[in-house]
């Protein structure tokens, strides 16, 4: 949503998908997994009263919506992207099935997956771990607003620590926010690595799939 309130904001969109661009032309296959927040968040709708299964169903498909954008965005850039959802609406987008991303991938499009997994009580950082253990993916990035995992949060704390590398129980033990415990432990299970950058940060992404960009990394060497 950029610095909107509320809703898709464009230019936003285009500057990220941007930099996915650049990514895709470095060879690298790529999946995508977008939150729907921006729109509609289920954890919100069910504290304001609402059934928190149908929240979760609402905010699905938000991410929906978000893909759609990215994928008008990526195909304006020149990048060939296809939209699959974990809850079927063939006359939108693709279902998904696993075979079929492949084969994406393998023919250099980038995917886009939507509607989480398709389940309510589930987030979509745990949908992204998910779809990055199916894809045997080599790591697992989540852009987020700050530069990579802090103590604190960062805006709200002057004294919060940065940190560079993590293990996966240390975000587990210490309670840091970046992703829930369930997202956490898929990426353990399965030795896909998590790094955490900034996506406000023009070219960031590159910079970190090159290894030279400002993240955190989550695995378990540290």
């Amino acid at each position: 949503m950029g610095n909107e309130a509320y809703g898709i904001d464009m230019d936003t969109v285009s500057r990220v998908a941007s930099d996915i661009a650049d990514a895709n032309k470095l060879g690298i296959e790529l999946c995508l997994d977008n939150g729907g927040g921006n729109i509609f968040r289920g954890l919100s709708g069910a504290a304001q009263g609402m059934e928190r299964a149908n929240a979760d169903y609402m905010g699905m498909l938000a991410t929906v919506m978000n893909a759609l954008a990215m994928r008008n965005a990526l195909e304006d850039a020149g990048v060939t992207a296809r939209v699959l959802s974990a809850i079927p609406m063939p006359t939108v987008c693709e279902p998904f099935i696993r075979q079929r991303a492949i084969r994406h991938l393998e023919k250099g499009r980038v995917v886009i997956f939507a509607a989480g997994t398709g389940n309510p009580f589930f987030t979509t950082d745990t949908a992204a771990a998910l779809r990055a253990a199916e894809m045997n993916c080599n790591a697992l990035l989540k852009g987020t607003s700050v530069d990579g995992i802090y103590s604190a949060d960062p805006k709200k704390d002057a004294d919060a620590v940065r940190y560079e590398h993590l293990n996966y129980l240390d975000v587990l033990s210490r309670d840091l926010k970046v992703m829930d415990a369930a997202a956490i432990t898929l990426a353990r299970e399965n030795g896909i690595p998590i790094i955490v950058f900034s996506i406000k940060t023009a070219g960031a992404f590159v910079s970190v799939l090159k290894g030279e960009g400002r993240s955190t990394i989550v695995d378990s060497t540290c």
